[in-house]
Parts: C-alpha cells; structure tokens; sequence
C-alpha cells in the first residue's frame, strides 16, 4: 500500500534574495520523507509535500535552522501572516526613513564639502549609526549564513558596506599611512551610508509593492461578515462570531447583509447578488431550499437559512486557499533562475575578489584604492533579488487577478500552459449553452400516451440532464415503479415495468436496437434537429411509441467568446454526444466551423489525444463531471460552472459562473503575464550582465569611467523595485 503523503505550506523566515530561497528549497528536498519542496521568495513561504512517517514539520524546521533560517510551524492564519508582513513593512519604513536623514548630510558633505574643518569626524558621526544600527540586520543575517558556509543577498551587502567603512575609518584615523606614499587616503563613509539607506529604502518599497500584489486574496477575506445572526431553539435572535457557527445552525439574514456560510434557505424569499462568484451582475431569486454561499450580498428580503458547510469548507474559503496556493507556486520557467540563484552569490564575489586584485596589480599607484572601490562597488551593485523575483511577483499578480476576474487558476504552471494554447475543445450542453434544457413538444404514437407516468418514471432514475428537464416539466405525474433499471453511457437507459422492458435515448439506442420510427415520429424529429433541438425516444418492446424534443438555449455570451477565441488565432472544436443536425445548428449559431456530433465521453479523451499527435496544444472545457477523461488528457483543463468540488479538483482552471468569454480572458491573462514574466527576466539578467563588469571597472582604460558605490546602490536598490513595479502593471491593464 501506497504511504499517504501530506501537503502543507509553511512561512519562512530569514530569506533576503533569490540565494537564499534555493538554498532553503535545496535543503528541504534533500530531507529523508519529503517528496516535493518548493519555495517562493515572493510570498516567503515553503510549499512541502512529505510523508507524515518518515519525517515531521518539527524534524524539516531543524533542518532550516542548521542552515540559519526559521520554518515557521504554528498553524497561521491569513491575517496573521499579513500582521506580520504589515509589521516588517513598517520597521523597514522606519529604518529606511532614517537612514536617508543621516545619510543625506554625509552625502553633501563627501561629495562638496570634502574640506570643511572635521568634515571626516562629522561623515563618521552620522554614517556609524546607519550602518550599524539602522543597517544591522544585514550583518546580523551575513554572519548566520557565514557560520552554516553560506552566502546571501545580506553578505554582498555587508562585505561591501563593511569593508567601505572600515577602510574609511583606517584612513581617517592613520591617513599618514597613505601620505607616507605619496597618495592622498579617501574616505568612503557616505558610500556606506547611502548604499544602506538606498537598499532599505528599496526593500521598503518592495515589501509595500509586494503587500499590493496579494490585494486579491483581501478583497476575497472582506467579503465574510466577522458576525451573524444565529436563532437559537426558541426562536430567539443572537449576534455570534462566525467562528461559532456550526453546521446545522439556523442563521437570519437581513437585507444589505453578507452572507457567513454557505447554506441552504428554509424560510423567506429574496434575491441574492452572487457577482462575486459569478461574475454576472442580476441578483438571483432565492425561495425555499435554495443553495447559499459565503461571500454573497442578500439584497431585498430577510432569509432564514441552515448553515451546511462553515469555515475552510465554504467555497469561499475554498477559492481563497486554492489562489493562495496557486500564488505559491512555481513557473516552470523559474527553474532556470532557481539554479542561476543558487550560486549567484559565490560567484559575485569571485569576480569582486578578482577585480580588486586585478586593480591592485594592474592599477598603478591607486591600484589599491581603485581595487577596494572596485570590490565594494561590484558586492554593491550585484542584485540576485530582482532575479529571485521576477517570475513569483508575476504569478502572483496574474493569479490574484484571474481571481478578481473569476478565474480560478490552480497553479502558475497552468496559467503559464495556457499561454500556448492553439485549441480549444468545447463541450456542447452547459457550456455553449444553457445546460437547463426544457420540453418544446411531445409526439405519441395513437392511445400510446398513457406510458407518459412511465416515460417521467423511467427518467426519474437517469442522470442525464436531458431526463432532468423532462422530470421537472412533468414531475406531477403519477409514478411507475421500475424494474432491473440500467444507464446506456452515451444512448441512454432501460428499465422493466410489468413484465415489459422499456428504453428511453437518442437515435444511435435506436440503431443499435435496430428499431425504425414511424414516419410521423421521423418527420417530427427531423424538423426538432432543424431547430437544433435535442430529442428523447420511448421505446416499448421493440416499437418507438413517443418522441420528447427539449430545446437547450445558447448562452447570450458563446457567440462572443468563440469570435474572441477566433480573433487571438485559436482553432475553436465542439464536441457533442447529440445528433449531427443539433450540433451543425449549434455550430452556425456560434460561427465554429469544426465540431462533431454523436460523441461519446470516452471519445472526446480520445479525440483531444488525436489532437495532439497533431502537434496541437489542446484546451479542453467541460463541466468537469462529464468530461473528466478529456479534461485529464487535455494539455489545459477548464471547468466551468460555480465551482463544485469535483470541478475545483479535476480542473487546472475553474471558470466561477457560466460566462465562456473567460475562456479568451483566462488565455489573454497567461500571454500577459508570462511576457511580463519574460521582461522581468530579461533586465534582472541584462542588469546583472552589464552592471557588475562596469562596476569592475571595465571601462576604466576606456573611457576613464569608474563606477561611484554610491550610484550602484542606487541601482542596485531599485532594480528589485522596478521588476515588482512591472508585475504590478498587470493589474492595471485590460484582459
């Protein structure tokens, strides 16, 4: 038997840059019982799957604290989590506000006032406590990692802020050591404390861009009331936390209210606005036994409703976990970067190391000087932050955005698959149309109508939705017990009733039974699939002896979304279990120009196979239910529908609502934000790739340029800001 394995995200904490996160993610897959670990620098969080017997969260955060960083293990909360990212932004605010006070005079001082008397006491006044104070936590961070033999975003920092200094104070306090030699000493304090405050102030506005980029998952949070209405046994009326409401409870909501939990009405008429699950603006009637959901807006009346599922179970809370994770998790394009990150930092300082010596030797009579500046500034300038961020900062605000626009997105693998989507494969009924067919005509053979309680009877036991529709319209009919009853996949079903067996389906149950129609019902049902109109036999014995024709009505939205399919180049298939005349009706109504009819479930996962041997990357959207099998094989799976557990699971993407116009939206999302993925990889590599060679001192014998550590702190600090500034432009843009 199979070990069952766990899932389970965890915060972590002591990760500064891309470096650091490979390395954590590193270590947690090397643990015995883990099977996948992945870790996102954006949300600073570790997404492990392990098996609970061969280790435990305790056993994987010792693992983390070995190499310097914490595993969070204590269940936390959504808010408490951004309790603290709100906490760590404004110590950040704090340190970066006053590092740029202290900072700006020794800047004036070092870069125009270089002579004044006690100039060098003064810069060494104000830069000690920036570098030692405020900018702390960089060396505190550098030392952990140096004593587990690593190096971080934090060690780059603090070797070059700290070498800068000391060397300063060396010059300040000996400078006779440099006259002696004929150069003059320099001093360099305020490129220490101006490359603290710039990277504070950077880390500042990356947290405060990164808070932005989780905005969805809030606004998904503010839609559940804190309180509700609770009626005890008597009748009697209590405001509750909602933490207290248990399944079974009776709940009163009143107009304007939200609603807590999802539920069922027992008592009161009203109508619902449920655009935030839907997406469709007209609030929808709700009486007796009607299903509510958390989130939702009660409008008109007051509603007396059982609380069914509460907490995680609600499909809010469900939504709101499945972005959360989705947000999480990584790109494929992210492995690259991931071992790019993993010795970014050794490598930096290997080429600060060689700069300095190269200058130290090469150099002439300020080889040294220049060498030093040339170490530091290089340590400086080198950014593996914008590197570590440029893809999960993406994902993030893609996800969180298909969210707002109702588009569940499982994970950033499939937002980045539907990026190269060619072709989309429709299911017919409940997807192009309605899915609530209703009963347009019924034909019966000559004194044959008394089997119609039969005919609602042998329905009753289908699963169908055509027989559905049937039992709603004639459900007050009297029932028929049946007999040895059978479902037909594809055709239909069969039953017995008083020694006789009876079938009800499409035209290809009659084929098989090798029965005709007679001519009446045959006129009958060529005119029905005329009107694309999908038709029910009744088949007693072996003779056709009634013909139901229910009617599906197009969504007012899929002739929309097939012309958008078609205008972003994607080839748009239907694929339909109903008769060749229904489904041409539905094709020309909706401009598709490739479909087939008479298809059957297990034919439509063998149809999207068949598509892609072609070489196609194929989408495939369905119900979820249904069409399971063509939605595992599919290259993308799209459901559609309110966002049934079976859907949410199955699907790679849930579309909340029946709009089929989020189709074209969900794929114009991916090709979004995988190009702003590829703009946010491109300047963190062309950053790196010129930056640090100019930092070197590459242009020196040149052009006499020599690159000012202060200018690359600059730079380096805001070219982390600039990549999540990006991300965030994906927010503001129309799908």
């Amino acid at each position: 038997m199979k070990d069952s394995v766990i899932q389970k995200s965890f915060s972590v904490v002591g990760m500064s840059c891309a470096a650091c996160s490979a390395r954590v993610e590193k270590t947690l897959n090397k643990q015995a019982g883990v099977v996948q670990a992945s870790v996102n620098l954006a949300t600073a969080t570790a997404h492990v799957t392990y098996r609970p017997k061969e280790t435990s969260p305790e056993a994987l955060q010792s693992a983390l604290q070995a190499i310097g960083f914490e595993l969070v293990i204590e269940e936390e909360t959504t808010k408490s989590v951004e309790d603290n990212a709100e906490a760590h932004y404004r110590s950040l605010r704090f340190r970066a506000t006053w590092a740029i006070i202290l900072s700006a005079p020794v800047a004036l001082i070092g870069m125009f006032f270089m002579h004044m008397p006690y100039a060098n006491l003064l810069m060494w006044a104000l830069s000690t406590p920036v570098v030692f104070w405020l900018g702390r936590s960089f060396f505190i961070n550098a030392w952990k990692q140096l004593q587990h033999r690593s190096a971080n975003m934090d060690t780059l920092v603090a070797n070059s802020t700290g070498i800068a200094y000391l060397f300063s104070l060396f010059n300040m306090l000996f400078p006779e050591f440099w006259t002696s030699r004929g150069i003059t000493p320099h001093v360099y304090f305020e490129a220490a404390s101006v490359i603290i405050a710039f990277i504070l102030l950077g880390r500042t506005l990356e947290a405060r861009a990164k808070g932005n980029t989780t905005s969805a998952i809030r606004k998904l949070m503010g839609l559940q009331p804190e309180t509700v209405t609770r009626l005890s046994a008597g009748g009697r009326e209590e405001c509750v936390p909602i933490g207290q409401i248990r399944p079974g409870d009776l709940i009163l909501v009143k107009p304007g209210e939200r609603i807590a939990v999802d539920g069922t009405v027992v008592e009161g008429n009203s109508y619902v606005d449920e655009s935030m699950l839907s997406g469709e603006p007209i609030p929808v009637s709700k009486q007796r036994d009607a299903h509510l959901f958390a989130g939702t807006i009660n409008q008109k009346g007051s509603l007396c409703f059982r609380a069914d599922k509460v907490g995680k179970e609600t499909l809010l809370a469900k939504i709101i976990h499945m972005v959360q994770e989705a947000q999480g998790s990584k790109a494929p394009v992210q492995q690259l970067v991931d071992k790019i990150a993993a010795v970014f930092v050794p490598v930096i300082m290997g080429i600060a190391l060689l700069a300095f010596f190269c200058w130290t030797i090469f150099g002439g009579e300020n080889g040294f000087t220049y060498g030093l500046l040339a170490l530091v500034t290089v340590l400086v300038i080198a950014c593996p932050c914008a590197l570590g961020l440029a893809t999960p900062t993406a994902i993030m605000v893609g996800i969180g955005k298909g969210a707002e626009l109702g588009i569940l997105i499982k994970d950033a693998q499939s937002l980045e698959t539907a990026k190269e989507i060619d072709t989309v494969v429709l299911d017919k009924t409940g997807t192009l149309t309605e899915g609530k067919p209703e009963v347009t005509r019924q034909v019966w053979c000559e004194g044959e109508e008394i089997l119609k309680p039969l005919f609602c009877s042998l329905e009753k036991l289908s699963e169908h939705p055509l027989a559905e529709a049937l039992v709603k319209q004639w459900g007050d009919t009297e029932s028929r017990v049946i007999t040895n009853f059978e479902s037909l996949t594809g055709r239909g079903v069969k039953g017995c009733c008083e020694g006789e067996v009876y079938y009800a389906g499409n035209r290809r149950l009659l084929e098989e039974l090798n029965i005709t129609p007679s001519p009446t019902l045959q006129t009958e049902a060529e005119e029905a699939e005329q009107r694309a109109e999908s038709l029910i036999w009744l088949v007693a014995g072996k003779r056709v002896v009634a013909l139901a024709c229910l009617a599906d009505r197009l969504k007012p939205t899929s002739q929309a979304a097939i012309e958008q399919l078609h205008k972003l180049g994607i080839r748009v298939v239907m694929l339909t279990g109903d008769h060749p005349a229904t489904a041409a009706a539905i094709a020309r109504q909706t401009g598709i120009t490739h479909y087939q009819a008479g298809v059957l479930p297990q034919e439509k996962a063998a149809y999207v196979t068949r598509l892609q041997q072609e070489g196609r990357r194929v989408a495939m959207v369905g119900d979820g239910i249904n069409d399971s099998a063509a939605l595992a094989t599919a290259d993308l799976s799209i459901a559609m529908g309110s966002g049934s557990d079976i859907a949410m699971d199955v699907a790679q993407m849930t579309l909340i609502g029946s709009d089929l116009r989020k189709v074209p939206e969900a794929i114009r999302l991916s090709r979004l934000t995988v190009r702003t993925i590829r703009q946010n990889l491109f300047w963190a590599f062309i950053y790196n790739i010129i930056g640090v060679p100019i930092a070197a001192g590459v242009l020196y014998p040149l052009t006499g340029f020599l690159l000012n550590p202060m200018l690359a702190g600059a730079a380096m600090a805001f070219s982390s800001v600039s990549v999540v500034t990006n991300s965030l432009q994906i927010k503001k843009k129309e799908i």
